[in-house]
This record gives C-alpha cells, sequence and structure tokens, in this order.
C-alpha cells in the first residue's frame, strides 16, 4: 500500500509556498542607490551611493545620518507595477555643492522624484530643482 500521506504534505506546502511568495511584494529588499546631480547655478555636480530598503512595497533610503548637514532620506512607495512615488529630504552640505551658494550648511530641503522599477533595476528622476537622476539596482 502506498502512503498518500507524504505527496498529499508536500503538496500543501508548495501551494502555502507559491500563495506565500505572491503575497511577497516583488520589489521587496535591499537596493544599491545612485543620486546623481548635475552641476547647476554654480554649484558643482555630485554623485553618492547608499542602500535602500524596500519592505512590503515602500522603500526607505539614508545618506549620511539623518538631520545632520549632507545627509538624504528617500522615502516612498513602489506599486506592483513598478511606478514610484519618492520623496527626498535632507540638509545641505558643503557650499561648493548648493546651487547659489549662499546657502548655510545643514539648511533642509526636500524634493520628489518620479521612479520606475523593473525586475532588479530602477530609474528616478528629481522633479523640482537642479537636475538629478537615480539608479536602483538590486542587491
Amino acid at each position: 500500500m502506498i502512503n498518500r500521506t507524504i505527496p498529499a504534505a508536500l503538496g500543501l506546502l508548495l501551494f502555502a509556498t507559491a500563495a506565500w511568495a505572491a503575497d511577497t511584494p516583488r520589489f521587496d529588499g535591499e537596493w544599491q542607490t545612485t543620486v546623481s546631480c548635475e552641476a547647476s547655478r554654480g554649484a558643482l555636480g555630485y554623485s553618492f551611493r547608499f542602500v535602500s530598503t524596500v519592505k512590503d512595497g515602500v522603500l526607505h533610503g539614508l545618506h549620511g545620518t539623518a538631520g545632520e548637514p549632507g545627509s538624504l532620506a528617500i522615502d516612498g512607495r513602489i506599486e506592483d507595477d513598478g511606478v514610484g512615488k519618492l520623496y527626498a529630504n535632507g540638509r545641505t552640505g558643503s557650499k561648493e555643492y548648493v546651487p547659489g551658494r549662499d546657502t548655510p550648511r545643514g539648511t533642509e530641503y526636500g524634493y520628489n522624484i518620479d521612479a520606475k522599477f523593473e525586475g532588479s533595476t530602477g530609474t528616478g528622476i528629481r522633479i523640482e530643482g537642479r537636475p538629478c537622476t537615480l539608479q536602483f539596482e538590486k542587491q
């Protein structure tokens, strides 16, 4: 007589695993994030990298120490279709990198980012202010 308990248990386990995978947002994980901003109105251009984390479709990334000069936090939601509406909130660093150069170090600033994620990569553009692009690569 064949034991039908083991195949039935394996089938149930596979079904539960597939259901769990379908409930896990597809972009969850760690993403290498690169922010690059062009030179603008007398300010030097710059580029820096940091790791952002996506959990349950919500992205959070931090460059530097939150609230300190030269820091930048990026937060927002990535929909199942890969469209991301993100917001960057930072504090200015060295004056050489700030358009106009008369803004005091540590001044708070923010901007919106339109992003698109596909598979293991993503791109974004800064909506307001100086031209900036973002690149995301899943780790």
